[in-house]
């Protein structure tokens, strides 16, 4: 047993945290999944996007950037909390432009996932908005599409602080903000192929695409066609190993 272990409850089951990890983290090792969009493993956590939204003892915080404390209780599971992230992930998909039949991010696109696992069959609940965004295929090895992007973010910390280079970055405000690069496009930037920042596992859409890779997997054998998305964290048992 470790020592300083943090024990709290999600849904009624107690957790073990260690000093300084956030919820999110915490629940992870435990085997319970919270979504996430602007989240992912070697990136400092932002909280931006509030899929991972929990209530803490009756109140709303991002999962991903909250501390883990002793005996909180937090909800994840519940009604109230599927509803606010079926929400915020219908908006997602009706603000941008989610071609999901002929993207190539199809089967591996965490939004396309997310919007399986929490029953969204046809987003019908808001008006789309269908952006007109610009489309940079001037790079010879990577595209960027931003009018799929859902401005998680992750493109920008990685290129900044796994790349150093600051490729990435938002322009614009309001419902007018969204990724450019640090160029007149592409091809001007010192982005290249093997930047983290363009690895297919960072960008949750199909806003950053490597040229010739498109549809590289059949149907039937992509990433969530295998394992719906959050059941690879299901896999270990909840809760405090005995």
């Amino acid at each position: 047993m470790v020592n300083n272990a943090i024990v709290f409850k999600i849904d009624g089951v107690e957790v073990r945290g260690k000093p300084g990890q956030t919820i999110m983290h915490a629940a992870d090792e435990a085997g319970i999944y919270i979504p996430r969009l602007c989240d992912v493993e070697g990136l400092e956590p932002q909280g931006s996007c509030r899929v991972c939204t929990v209530k803490i003892n009756g109140r709303t915080a991002a999962a991903c950037t909250q501390p883990v404390a002793p005996g909180i209780e937090v909800e994840n599971d519940t009604l109230e909390i599927r509803n606010c992230r079926r929400d915020i992930v219908r908006m997602l998909f009706h603000e941008g432009n989610h071609l999901c039949p002929c993207c190539e991010a199809s089967g591996r696109c965490e939004l396309q996932a997310l919007g399986y696992r929490l029953g969204i069959l046809q987003p019908d609940k808001y008006p789309y908005l269908q952006p007109v965004r610009p489309v940079d295929a001037s790079h010879p090895d990577i595209m960027l599409d931003t009018n799929r992007c859902i401005r998680c973010g992750r493109c920008i910390r990685a290129s900044r602080h796994m790349d150093h280079k600051n490729v990435f970055g938002y322009i614009g405000r309001g419902i007018n903000k969204q990724v450019g690069v640090n160029g007149k496009n592409l091809a001007q930037t010192n982005v290249h192929i093997d930047d983290h920042a363009v690895a297919p596992g960072i960008c949750p859409v199909g806003c950053i695409i490597q040229k010739r890779r498109g549809f590289y997997d059949p149907v039937g054998q992509r990433r969530f066609d295998l394992h719906p998305i959050g059941t690879e964290i299901e896999k270990t048992p909840k809760g405090i190993k005995k």
